[in-house]
């Protein structure tokens, strides 16, 4: 069944009989979809709660719904990820956003890196933010999300350290440690954090972060962790983090 993503929290949805969908999803429902009233769909509250929805009314820049039922239904991982990446070349960030809303991250925040070759002014960092938004959006209805990760502005080195400041716990996917032997830290931090807590994942560019931008994050209270002996891309790390949540705070517990 298709999935729409609403800008109403779940009580404006409950105290609104008919409840408005805008935008580009008329298109998809009307004609991509060739919907008509009487149909039903999923749609996803702005805070995280999952309708069964009946198309009432459609038009061209609107259609109205009504809520049939909650589900109940949460896809959302335990803990809240956010990914900060250093600005990688190519289309490698589109692919980090996609894969890890996938996987399910809650934000991605780009930062201008020491190391990042890509150098973004702000009418293309705009641009290229709206294009990531989209991607966001997308990958989660596709992967059944109850809610769209926010994608922030490019942010600056120092702005990154700010938000190290502003979250329960962040730990730094470093090769160094990797390359030391390091395998227990990641692990242990996920032991330590309980249900709903945020964590702050930090990934350098292709060059790397430099020793002055870890010893930085060290001091903001950052973990350094290894993430296997292998040296992983900077496409890569961020999702195999996100899977290692997953398993730890999903599938290993299910089994507990």
């Amino acid at each position: 069944m298709q999935r729409y993503f609403i800008e109403l929290t779940k009580q404006e949805m409950d105290e609104t009989p008919d409840f408005h969908i805008t935008g580009e999803d008329v298109h998809h429902i009307a004609n991509v979809m060739r919907m008509s009233a009487g149909g039903r769909i999923i749609c996803c509250s702005k805070d995280g709660h999952e309708a069964l929805c009946l198309l009432k009314e459609i038009s061209k820049d609107h259609i109205s719904c009504s809520v049939a039922e909650w589900t109940g239904e949460n896809r959302e991982l335990p803990l809240k990820i956010r990914i900060a990446s250093g600005l990688p070349k190519g289309d490698k960030l589109e692919w980090i956003i996609q894969k890890g809303t996938e996987l399910g991250a809650s934000m991605f925040i780009p930062f201008q890196g020491a190391r990042s070759v890509v150098k973004l002014d702000d009418k293309k960092a705009k641009k290229k933010r709206e294009r990531w938004a989209k991607i966001a959006k997308e990958a989660a209805e596709q992967s059944y999300r109850n809610e769209i990760p926010e994608v922030k502005t490019v942010h600056t080195f120092r702005q990154l350290l700010e938000m190290a400041e502003n979250v329960d716990k962040c730990v730094v996917a470093y090769e160094e440690s990797s390359k030391q032997g390091e395998t227990g830290a990641f692990a242990a931090e996920l032991k330590s954090l309980p249900q709903g807590s945020s964590l702050l994942i930090v990934f350098g560019p292709e060059g790397g972060l430099t020793e002055s931008e870890v010893q930085q994050l060290s001091e903001k209270g950052a973990v350094l962790c290894g993430l296997g002996p292998r040296i992983l891309r900077t496409e890569t790390a961020p999702l195999y983090a996100l899977s290692a949540v997953s398993y730890h705070t999903e599938l290993l517990r299910g089994d507990q």
